[in-house]
């Protein structure tokens, strides 16, 4: 018996032993040292076959082809009376992975990861990977500020060719940052300017939010504000000349130094526009918001090129170029700009594609849209369509993309990409204070039943005020030029004589059919028909002005209740609005063939204005009044009250108002409020928009007459936190200007919860 071994690859060369292979037909094939290879699976891999004359060139190729799967760690042939035997040393494949001494990752969000780059239990072990996954593991750590973490691995063999994998972590104390030093600032005090940036020294919070850790992305965009301070503000030609990033010996605490050049602060000498002018010159500078004579700014200038480039964009131009080219005067110091527009060609949408509305339908999010597909490209419309996506409530982030279309210079798509949130909620509510007790309310809603945008809520209300149980439907898009239609089905007792409020009660038991009408993309006139049957119910200890009512009228009524309101919703957004304006009116009155007779109108006007980044004030007004007609007054049930939540924080509910005879609030035919709060960010959290608070002052006033001596006031904070459960509002407020008799409720808070 004769034989040649074949070395096994060696640094991606082969040694040919020194003895020539002498060509032979392989009469069979075997296979030896295979645990848990099949066969078939070396065979397949091989580049010859039974039949097939065996020469250097294919021994070579054979055993490429066999390391190349990365397998086995040995491979060698031998030849045995013209049988080609095909000799392996498999690797070990991966029995088990264990963490030891790690807290600050879930193992199984590791595991996964481990996975997914392909070391995982039952794999093939591959001691590159392991080492690349130790180094990945250390980076995490790392990003998290945990500068001494120690990370090792023990691989230990097992039976069966098995491994097994064990990380020991020694995670370490977190390195926090001690202290941030900017050098060269003159023109801004230095605790100004690291005031703009999010990581911070250890402070009040920083144990939530984790801005004292160290994170070179955080670092990044926190030089990049500084710089956006400093070019918004004249000096054209700051600089951050180093940033250097210490730890201390033990890697528990980290200083940073930043060294910048502020250089002169330039003023504009002269605005020029040049190219081509598809659209006037005049209407060209009044969207250039700088202008000469101001200090430079950066920001001013973006904004002017931007709008610019919008303002063609709504003609079609979605490529248009605009680059204001600046002439530096640094003796004088001063810059002229000189505005160079190239509008490029104009384009048209192909097709507009949607994605990640797996619940949502197409219909909804189509029939938001204001760009059309076939038609010009138009920027305005373009956000118009995703400011009106995302008012519908159903997305947590809303993108627009208009990549061009491939092989055309004059195509776009609109690629409109949605991420879904729950939209059915379920609301609790609580206050309470000055020893008047819990009021407690709850509801449950879904505002896109079966994703078809349509709104249903079930509200039960069990608070000491009332009891309420009623039931909504609305279709948004009861036609399909966004014509809306509705109802309100409801039974409502309210137990004056439990809640402190008057000796009476009111049962009511009513249906509203609605209808709303768009006038424009944030105008729209509500109209509402509906019925309603109230009992009222007396006692002896019942004022006379109770009494006296319901002795001339009857305990029964009826009304056949119409309604007509108005809204214009121009806020940025519905959930953390910085700047806008809303405006709604409502009309109601009951119409004749009921036994009520009376109107009623309320006016609210409400406006944010965005003071800086992170502040912004809020105004808010309401106006209403009430009258009854042909002989009747106006129905002490449907009078106006203020205090609570919703109106003037401080007092409670309903409170607030003329009182009757016993001392209770009876509400009145005039109402006045007025709101004005301070919106800020949470101390420590100025870039999480999930959490926020406010300064508030409240006042209001109800009356029979418009007596601003009547005014009750109130001041206070209020905290607005996006928690795990749900919308969480919380707000403490002290009374002032308050008579004896007034009714406080300090403390008031909500919850809710999605699903």
């Amino acid at each position: 018996m004769g034989f040649i071994r074949l070395v096994p690859l060696l640094l991606a060369l082969f040694a040919v032993s020194a003895e020539a292979l002498e060509p032979f037909v392989i009469r069979d094939i075997r296979v030896e040292g295979i645990q848990r290879t099949e066969a078939g699976t070396v065979f397949s891999y091989l580049p010859v076959k039974v039949g097939d004359t065996m020469t250097e060139e294919k021994a070579a190729q054979a055993i490429r082809a066999l390391f190349a799967t990365g397998f086995f760690k040995d491979v060698s042939l031998e030849v045995e009376n013209d049988v080609l035997v095909v000799v392996v040393q498999e690797r070990p494949s991966v029995a088990q992975i264990d963490f030891a001494g790690m807290r600050e990752f879930d193992k199984e969000q590791v595991l996964k990861g481990l996975r997914q780059v392909g070391l995982a239990e039952g794999r093939i072990f591959d001691k590159g990977l392991l080492d690349r996954a130790e180094q990945e593991l250390k980076r995490q750590y790392l990003s998290r500020g945990m500068y001494a973490v120690n990370i090792s691995t023990t691989v230990t063999p097992l039976e069966r060719n098995r491994v097994s994998i064990n990380f020991n972590v020694e995670e370490g104390d977190v390195s926090k940052i001690r202290q941030i030093s900017i050098i060269g600032a003159n023109a801004f005090r230095e605790s100004e300017l690291l005031g703009l940036f999010v990581l911070r020294t250890p402070g009040f919070m920083t144990w939530f939010s984790k801005h004292d850790q160290y994170s070179r992305q955080k670092l990044a965009a926190d030089l990049e504000t500084l710089r956006s301070h400093y070019l918004d503000r004249g000096y054209l030609e700051f600089s951050i000349d180093s940033t250097q990033v210490s730890i201390t010996p033990d890697k528990k605490d980290i200083y940073i130094t930043i060294s910048i050049t502020e250089g002169p602060k330039y003023t504009v000498s002269d605005i020029k526009v040049a190219g081509e002018k598809l659209i006037p010159e005049d209407e060209v500078r009044k969207l250039i918001k700088i202008k000469p004579g101001d200090t430079f700014s950066r920001a001013l200038l973006t904004e002017s090129t931007k709008s610019i480039g919008e303002r063609l964009g709504n003609d079609g131009y979605a490529f248009a170029n605009v680059n204001a080219i600046p002439e530096m005067d640094k003796k004088e110091q001063q810059v002229a700009f000189t505005f160079f527009i190239d509008p490029g060609r104009r384009v048209y949408v192909r097709r507009i594609n949607l994605s990640g509305n797996s619940r949502t339908r197409d219909e909804v999010i189509r029939r938001e849209m204001r760009q059309l597909e076939g038609g010009w490209y138009s920027g305005e419309n373009i956000n118009l369509s995703r400011r009106r996506i995302d008012k519908l409530g159903y997305f947590t982030e809303v993108n627009i993309e208009t990549p061009a279309v491939q092989g055309a210079t004059d195509q776009v798509d609109v690629n409109v990409s949605v991420t879904e949130k729950p939209t059915g909620v379920v609301l609790f509510g609580a206050g309470f204070g000055s020893g008047e007790g819990v009021l407690l309310s709850g509801s449950v809603s879904q505002n896109n039943i079966f994703g078809s945008g349509k709104h249903v809520t079930a509200q039960v209300n069990t608070s000491k005020i009332n009891t309420t149980y009623a039931l909504s439907y609305t279709d948004p898009y009861f036609t399909v030029d966004g014509v809306s239609q509705g109802f309100d089905v409801y039974l409502r007792e309210i137990d004056a004589v439990n809640s402190g409020l008057g000796f009476y009660q009111t049962r009511s038991v009513g249906g509203t059919l609605r209808v709303g009408v768009p006038i424009s993309e944030i105008d729209t006139i509500n109209y509402g028909l509906g019925y309603e049957d109230t009992k009222i119910t007396t006692f002896p200890e019942s004022p006379l002005f109770y009494r006296d009512y319901v002795a001339t009228f009857g305990n029964q009524n009826s009304t056949i209740l119409g309604t007509i309101g108005w809204a214009r919703d121009g806020r940025d957004s519905l959930i953390y609005p910085t700047s806008g304006t809303l405006h709604k009116a409502l009309g109601e009155t009951g119409l004749p063939g009921g036994t009520l007779r009376y109107y009623k109108a309320s006016y609210q006007y409400q406006r944010y204005f965005p003071l800086t980044r992170l502040y912004t004030l809020m105004l808010n007004g309401e106006a209403g009044f009430g009258e009854g007609y042909g002989g009747k007054p106006l129905p002490f049930f449907r009078n106006f009250f203020a205090g609570g939540v919703s109106s003037v924080r401080g007092y409670k509910s309903f409170s607030i108002g003329p009182k009757d005879s016993n001392g209770d609030p009876r509400g009145g035919s005039r109402r006045l409020i007025g709101n004005a709060e301070l919106l800020f960010p949470f101390p420590g959290l100025a870039n999480d928009k999930s959490v926020r608070m406010s300064a508030f002052m409240d006042a209001g006033m109800v009356d029979d007459k418009y007596d601003f001596g009547a005014f009750r006031y109130s001041i206070g904070a209020a905290v607005l936190w996006v928690s795990p459960l749900g919308p969480l509002k919380i707000s403490v407020a002290a009374p002032f200007g308050d008579e004896p008799g007034d009714r406080k409720q300090p403390f008031q808070f909500t919850i809710g919860g999605v699903f």
